[in-house]
């Protein structure tokens, strides 16, 4: 098993800044691969972000591209979600999750628990 929880929401305004975290307990961190989804009140989960095991590969929707940079330091056993220049669409609540890439998304075998965030405009 494979424990993750994720922190840093709250409220933002449009076009600041925001990092979250996911912290990854239980199995080996650097066994899997990492991603970022998110779910929009209304709508279905979709992917974010995608990193490999050891932090070489990576990849970002296309809503995303530019603005939001996946990473990932296993030495902390923690995953993090940089995004800028946020908008009111990117309201939503973000999960993270462990499991098996799946280019260019993954296949998640664990959740955490989902953090929530609100850009205000």
């Amino acid at each position: 098993q494979v424990q993750l929880v994720e922190s840093g929401g709250g409220l933002v305004q449009a076009g600041e800044s925001l990092r979250l975290s996911c912290v990854a307990s239980g199995r080996p961190f650097n066994g899997y691969a990492m991603g970022w989804f998110r779910q929009a009140p209304g709508k279905e989960r979709e992917w974010v972000a995608v990193i490999n095991a050891n932090g070489g590969l990576t990849k970002h929707a296309d809503s995303v591209k530019d603005r939001f940079t996946i990473s990932r330091d296993n030495g902390k056993n923690t995953l993090y979600l940089q995004m800028a220049n946020l908008t009111p669409a990117d309201t939503a609540v973000y999960y993270c999750a462990a499991g098996i890439l799946a280019l260019p998304t993954m296949h998640p075998d664990y959740w955490g628990q989902g953090t929530q965030f609100t850009v205000s405009s």
